[in-house]
């Protein structure tokens, strides 16, 4: 089994190294749905923060599997005060620095690591945003993953899943080397790692042909 889930990463690095790094690369050749998203994940965390009782704060928030800092740029930055991004393909994270521009200045680190391998500082980070990026980690890495980020979270902060959810089953990518999971797979795994779900919402106006796509708001 390690030699599978060693090709299943492998694989996938190998795949985004020829990936280019642009929004239209990010995003598989959707670039033209990234505003949707954004204002569909900007009105979900506007949910959550503010000042007051049993609010969010807005002082640091991690975007996980970040690419060039698509999700910094446009939904982050704009929000916190200081932005950490990881990934695993360093090329995505130079070209960061410039795609950033100005507010550049606010990302406090850029971290080149397989999330399987990332443990983020505890207590760190109001929101730890992972969209797009779990179907890359194994059933047994994603809960032990989503451990970590529960311990980097600080008080009132939550853990921010964004993804595609499958109809059915595990369907896998070949192409990129990732699965895409059903819903009750995706909520028995962060009850594993001992999350509630806070709120859940489905994306809308999506094109019809890509997989729903889910948010998930958890602690």
């Amino acid at each position: 089994v390690e030699d599978d889930y060693t090709t299943f990463y492998s694989n996938a690095e190998d795949y985004w190294k020829e990936v280019p790094p642009t929004v239209d690369g990010m995003l598989g050749g959707y670039g033209s749905i990234s505003s949707i998203d954004i204002n569909g994940s900007k009105a979900f965390l506007q949910k959550f923060l503010g000042e007051g009782e049993g609010k969010t704060g807005t002082s640091c928030a991690l975007d996980c599997g970040a690419g060039i800092g698509r999700i910094t740029k446009r939904l982050l930055l704009p929000l916190f005060n200081t932005v950490d991004l990881v990934d695993v393909t360093q090329e995505f994270l130079d070209k960061a620095k410039t795609y950033l521009g100005e507010e550049s200045k606010r990302v406090g680190n850029y971290i080149c690591t397989g999330l399987q391998e990332f443990a983020p500082e505890c207590g760190r980070y109001d929101i730890i945003w992972i969209q797009w990026v779990i179907g890359h980690l194994t059933d047994n890495h994603l809960v032990e993953f989503l451990r970590r980020c529960q311990k980097a979270l600080r008080p009132n902060g939550l853990i921010v899943i964004k993804d595609n959810v499958s109809y059915e089953g595990v369907v896998p990518d070949e192409v990129d080397s990732s699965i895409c999971r059903d819903l009750e797979i995706l909520h028995s795994l962060a009850n594993q790692a001992g999350l509630r779900i806070v709120h859940e919402e489905q994306q809308m106006n999506f094109p019809k042909e890509i997989y729903q796509v889910h948010t998930l708001a958890l602690r």
